[in-house]
């Protein structure tokens, strides 16, 4: 295995071990809030963790190819769905914690109107809306990518398994690139540039708040400091160098040579996820706290 397929490796396994439990408890924790009393922070975070979780499902398929140094030894068709299944959720992380940042800081910044019977509709809305247009993106980038299967050398060329070893889409034909480079950069801008800006403008007026006002608890400023520091580390290190990527491929027309270590970097996000499901969600703590007690008790004294 090469140095890129370990690391890559390792990074998955890393991943899915701390990713898979907590956003598995974080969904069930949400639909049962949700059943019991819906509000919109609630349905953001249930977007959010099932979004986090389609993509730890399919990322054991990127751990066999990660172990089989990144040859695909797969069935072709499932090259094309793994890869759609883990992108999609790296497109929509972006716009649901941009949704969570806005509604932390309308409910603090205008409680009166975040209290509109109308509020669970508009959020609902809000999440369709999303899944619409990363489905509708994805879709496009889809089409892009195959443009031209049978010139790049990937796993769409009509070759059997046992005469060649093959990449699920490493490698993209020249045509490939000039479809896909201007559809990664609207990417960038779609879903890094613009949800960034948002949590910026809602966190840093959100801070404003808190500073000013002597009401809120001192446990309250330092859930809202933690949920920031959340949402920063998943911009900064999941989706900034990878979308980075995307505009320094644009400029030079051709991939960067670094593409693969941001793509390990962009694995991390559901790392950093159940950070901002624990600063936001108290019974999210309840539960962590009570499992952290129970393998407590079985470790030996």
């Amino acid at each position: 295995m090469s140095e890129d397929s370990t690391a890559f490796l390792v990074i998955c396994i890393i991943t899915f071990l701390i990713g898979f439990p907590n956003t598995v408890l974080a969904f069930c924790l949400c639909i049962l809030k949700i059943h019991r009393k819906p509000i919109p922070i609630d349905i953001f975070m249930l977007n959010l963790a099932a979004s986090d979780l389609v993509f730890l499902i399919f990322l054991p398929l990127k751990m066999k190819e990660a172990a089989d140094n990144m040859v695909w030894n797969m069935p072709n068709a499932l090259c094309r769905f793994s890869l759609f299944m883990f992108y999609l959720p790296l497109y929509s992380s972006s716009l649901f914690l941009a949704a969570i940042s806005a509604e932390r800081y309308v409910c603090v910044a205008f409680p009166v109107r975040y209290k509109s019977p109308k509020r669970i509709i508009y959020t609902t809305l809000i999440c369709v809306i999303t899944w619409v247009i990363i489905a509708v993106i994805s879709v496009f980038t889809y089409k892009a990518a195959y443009s031209d299967s049978n010139e790049a050398d990937n796993t769409t060329n009509n070759r059997s398994l046992e005469l060649a070893p093959q990449d699920c889409y490493t490698k993209l034909s020249a045509k490939q690139l000039r479809e896909l480079l201007p559809v990664r950069l609207g990417i960038a801008v779609v879903f890094f540039l613009l949800p960034l800006l948002i949590c910026c403008f809602c966190y840093i007026n959100l801070i404003r708040i808190l500073m000013k006002c002597p009401l809120f608890k001192r446990q309250r400023k330092l859930r809202v400091v933690g949920l920031i520091v959340g949402t920063l580390l998943v911009f900064a290190i999941s989706f900034a160098p990878y979308n980075a990527s995307h505009v320094v491929g644009f400029i030079k027309k051709e991939n960067p040579d670094w593409r693969m270590k941001a793509l390990m970097l962009s694995t991390l996000n559901a790392c950093f996820d159940p950070i901002i499901f624990f600063c936001i969600s108290k019974d999210m703590r309840r539960a962590i706290k009570v499992c952290a007690k129970a393998l407590w008790s079985f470790m030996p004294t």
